[in-house]
């Protein structure tokens, strides 16, 4: 949070999903807006935050240490160049990901592969949670934002739909501290589950009975 220059962004809000570690009280001393999220999780963060937010646009960002800030002003520009996704991607013009495994990074590369291949598209990171967003994107590419995974599915979308999307490079850095959470497996069944359901055109109701099984 001292990295980021306030003069950069319109607005900072900070969403906390239940944190005891003094998160809240330093964020607040330090003259941040804190939102306190109504659901557990990451999709409920995402939707709540998207709610709350006041600007046209807005750029998810982890507070992990894997996304780096200086890369913030860089975003924004590109946005305001009229595009409705703008991407750092981990691997683009010699950007690198220090936080990947070689089961994570042929994760990345497998998936993307799929969605460039199967779409016609030109990705090189569509797993990268590093984005900014037009806020109307949902609405236009109708995404439900308690749908992951959101950014593959973005990704999708907006290239059938021919919105405008652009890719920026930026090195991802190993975590600061703390643990995810996150199971590469189901994660990628999830992946792969919306892919499929994406090509052939499965409503999404019978793909959720199967991500939830």
């Amino acid at each position: 949070m001292p990295r980021i220059n306030r003069e950069w962004l319109d607005e900072i809000l900070i969403i906390d999903g239940g944190s005891t570690d003094g998160t809240i009280e330093y964020a607040e001393s330090q003259g941040f807006s804190v939102y306190r999220q109504k659901e557990k999780g990451l999709i409920a963060a995402y939707r709540e935050g998207i709610q709350v937010s006041k600007g046209d646009a807005f750029i998810i960002f982890t507070p992990d240490g894997n996304m780096l800030p200086e890369k913030l002003p860089e975003l924004t520009a590109k946005m305001k160049e009229g595009y409705d996704v703008v991407i750092v991607s981990r691997y683009k013009d010699g950007a690198k990901s220090e936080d990947d495994s070689i089961v994570s990074g042929f994760g990345n590369w497998m998936f993307t592969t799929l969605v460039n291949v199967l779409f016609k598209a030109n990705y090189t990171d569509v797993l990268g949670a590093y984005r900014a967003y037009r806020k109307d994107i949902f609405q236009k590419a109708s995404i439900k934002v308690n749908q992951r995974p959101v950014e593959t599915r973005i990704c999708i979308r907006a290239k059938k739909l021919g919105l405008k999307v652009a890719e920026i490079p930026g090195d991802e850095p190993k975590r600061l501290g703390g643990k995810s959470y996150r199971s590469i497996i189901k994660n990628g069944f999830n992946e792969l589950f919306i892919i499929i359901e994406e090509f052939f055109g499965i409503p999404s109701k019978y793909v959720d009975k199967i991500l939830k099984f």
